[in-house]
């Protein structure tokens, strides 16, 4: 009976894959979309056919089934079909070259820091081009320089900025940047104003109290992590305890569970609790705003309770699948967001994967521990292979992290939720603030220490190999803990002894090859850091690292396998994330940190425990110069006579010139306004350029005519920008350049061998296309 009943279970489990298939074939290519919708319309009415028929039990509850499941794929497919003119249109926009574009659009998504400063979500009301003007409704994502205190979501917002078309299965149509503050026509109202007013309140109320403590209280409330720094986000995501800070399905269910609760307490009906309980969510929601993972977790919620309204049992895998349905049904472009797909299987794995590891363990360790050990597990095993394609590494001490720092999460989250809806009575909040640092500072000081253990992340290979081989090592785990005995267990351990093998003995072998086909004469290094600048140059012995790019640990493999151990000098042109990212890769080895305007309280923190790892701080002028070996640098920008450039088009720019090195200039993210004002303080020829802003499209031309040096290094990973943009590649070939990229090449070294310039390449070919 209880293998029947698991079985009925699971039977929503390959309809929500269906519907999610379609989902993501529908958005990846929306001119398809009306085809799939009817060819799913043509198989749930054969299905519903045969259903109706009733040829039989079985083969009428299969045929239900079907015709269930292509009528939800229907809707995915009929979603994307209805919405594809519209994105259509706005796609078809002359956004080109840089042209301004003017919109108008309402806040959908919380601020946070995304790549190149801050960004947010919006769905338009109107686009301007010129003078012409359209109405249009899409989804498009806003990033700006600083952070707008004063952008709310609800709120209507007007801003001038270049655009450029994001790829087609983004949700998002465009990307805006904005050239100057955005402007608030019609501020947050209602719930919306309610809901920003308590989080921003949440704020002032953890001000005040110790860090980093302090920082994760209103991450584990309400998933607002603006007050984390980048070394402790660092550390979060290497510990493995960076989904503490999402939020997700338990706390849905605790703010359901104490609403139904307090309806019980004042006797209201079973309905009245329901509608308690949903209005309470409801306004949850709103609260931590309907990020991918709240929006699965509240439909799971919002099912729950609808099965106890009409008296049904609410089974957690039919519940999970349900809400996979409902979600992509209503938003197919969920199929495509890693965050959905990290909240599901999560989620799957502690209803299905968890209780099968901890029988398996219960062979050699007490049950209470077996239990305690197999829900961050099975957490670890599902959602591993999906992070390989964020970082390609495995954190080593995840599930120990996860024992040691989850117990003190729902203290944390429970208190400061209060704290967060109590912010109105200064008292009690500050007091519920306090109380919730305790737990809060104990899972900082873990993910702390754990991040600092030796090999505390293991290298992994990248992009879809490397999810293919963690998704064989998790299946092995599973099996090898789950079967007591026979054939497929023990090819499972001969596996994964095998692949221990390969990590303990066979890594610091290829380690050592790769250093063998490193070139030894390198000058200049454009390191392969993914979507990010961070170029090493050399001479006599000393080293200068232009930025960090995003990523400690492809830093890391980067320094290795340069034989770099110091850096004499450290410039961070700019803090943006994909400049600044990786600066703990360089903890405690640099000399002198250059760096330019300081934008916020996170850069500041940043720049602030560098100098307490020892490195001397200046904040760099035109005109700023010093010896590198027998070359020297100079800051060509920013100019102190240039008020009004901030964020990218304050970047330093770098000159450098003399001992072995080539003649190099290195233009930070300068747009094509500030490259203007540059351009007469240029001291061509050159040898090498490093193409400014990862090769968008907003260049000027004059300046890259009056550099015209023959080599141009476009330092640029996979993104959602169109980086590097084909105009621009074409601009610097039109030049005589040759065009060399890290996405295509892996890392890039260049060095001066008597009056010619040699280069070394990583993998690949030029990349002009």
């Amino acid at each position: 009976m209880s293998d029947r009943l698991a079985a009925r279970d699971l039977r929503l489990l390959p309809i929500a894959a269906a519907v999610w298939a379609t989902a993501g074939a529908a958005v990846a290519a929306p001119h398809a979309s009306p085809v799939l919708a009817a060819g799913s319309v043509g198989l749930a009415l054969v299905a519903l056919a045969v259903a109706v028929l009733r040829t039989g039990a079985s083969r009428s509850g299969l045929a239900a089934l079907c015709a269930v499941a292509f009528a939800a794929m229907t809707a995915a497919a009929g979603q994307v079909a209805m919405a594809a003119p519209e994105r259509a249109a706005a796609a078809g926009l002359p956004v080109d070259g840089g042209r301004t574009v003017t919109v108008e659009a309402t806040v959908v998504g919380k601020i946070e820091p995304r790549g190149r400063g801050w960004a947010f979500d919006a769905v338009t009301d109107s686009v301007r081009i010129g003078g012409s003007g359209r109405t249009l409704t899409v989804p498009i994502v806003v990033r700006l320089s600083g952070h707008p205190d004063d952008v709310q979501i609800g709120a209507t917002i007007v801003l001038a900025g270049t655009a450029e078309r994001a790829e087609p299965a983004r949700r998002e149509v465009l990307v805006v940047t904005a050239h100057d503050d955005v402007q608030v026509s019609q501020p947050a109202v209602g719930v919306f104003d309610v809901a920003a007013s308590l989080r921003s309140l949440l704020l002032h109320v953890v001000d005040g109290l110790p860090d980093p403590g302090a920082q994760l209280i209103p991450g584990l409330a309400v998933g607002d992590t603006s007050l984390v720094t980048a070394q402790l986000d660092e550390a979060m995501k290497t510990s493995s305890l960076s989904h503490l800070t999402a939020v997700s399905g338990a706390n849905c269910a605790l703010v359901a569970a104490a609403a139904f609760g307090a309806g019980a307490l004042i006797r209201l009906p079973r309905a009245g609790r329901i509608a308690l309980s949903a209005v309470a969510l409801g306004g949850f929601v709103l609260l931590v705003t309907p990020e991918p993972s709240v929006v699965r977790a509240a439909a799971m919620s919002g099912i729950a309770m609808i099965a106890v309204l009409i008296g049904r049992r609410a089974v957690g895998v039919s519940v999970l699948g349900t809400a996979i349905i409902v979600c992509l049904i209503a938003d197919p472009w969920l199929s495509v967001s890693l965050g959905f797909a990290l909240s599901a299987a999560a989620t799957a794995a502690l209803l299905l994967l968890a209780p099968l590891l901890a029988h398996g363990l219960t062979r050699w360790m007490p049950e209470p521990i077996a239990l305690a050990l197999a829900v961050p597990a099975a957490a670890q095993l599902a959602c591993g292979p999906l992070l390989i394609l964020v970082a390609p590494a495995v954190p080593a001490y995840g599930i120990v992290a996860n024992l040691l720092a989850g117990p003190a999460a729902p203290a944390a989250t429970v208190l400061g939720l209060l704290a967060c809806l109590c912010a109105g009575v200064p008292v009690m909040a500050h007091g519920l603030a306090a109380l919730a640092w305790v737990p809060a500072a104990w899972i900082a000081a873990t993910a702390s220490t754990i991040a600092d253990l030796p090999h505390a992340t293991v290298p992994w290979w990248e992009g879809l190999p490397g999810v293919a081989a963690l998704t064989v090592c998790s299946g092995a785990i599973v099996v090898a803990v789950t079967l007591r005995r026979g054939p497929l267990r023990a090819t499972a351990v001969l596996l994964l002894a095998a692949v221990a093998g390969v990590i303990l003995a066979v890594g610091p072998i290829l380690t050592g090859l790769e250093r063998w086909r490193t070139p030894g004469s390198w000058s200049i290094v454009a390191c392969d850091v993914g979507q990010g600048d961070a170029i090493l140059l050399r001479d006599a012995g000393h080293i200068a690292l232009i930025d960090t790019g995003p990523d400690p640990e492809r830093l890391t493999r980067c320094l290795d396998r340069f034989g770099v151990d110091r850096v004499d000098v450290l410039i961070l042109t700019h803090f943006d994330a994909d400049h600044r990212g990786g600066l703990t890769a360089v903890r405690g080895r640099v000399g002198l940190l250059l760096h330019g305007p300081v934008p916020d309280a996170d850069a500041a923190g940043a720049l602030a425990a560098a100098a307490r790892d020892g490195a001397l701080l200046k904040e760099a002028a035109a005109g700023d110069s010093g010896p590198l070996g027998d070359a020297v640098w100079e800051v060509l920008w920013p100019r102190a006579d240039a008020a009004g450039f901030e964020g990218n088009d304050a970047s330093i720019v770098i000159d450098i010139r003399g001992g072995r090195i080539p003649t190099t200039i290195l233009l930070g993210d300068l747009s094509a306004t500030p490259q203007l004002v540059l351009s007469p303080r240029v001291r061509p020829p050159y040898e090498v350029v490093k193409v400014a802003h990862h090769g968008s499209a907003d260049q000027a031309p004059a300046l890259y005519a009056r550099i015209r040096a023959p080599l141009a290094l476009f330092t640029v990973g996979e993104n959602t920008y169109g980086h590097p943009r084909q105009e621009t590649l074409d601009l610097l070939t039109g030049l005589g350049a040759r065009v060399l990229r890290t996405d295509r090449s892996g890392a890039l070294a260049v060095w001066r061998d008597g009056d010619a310039m040699q280069l070394w390449r990583e993998r690949g070919v030029d990349g002009a296309r």
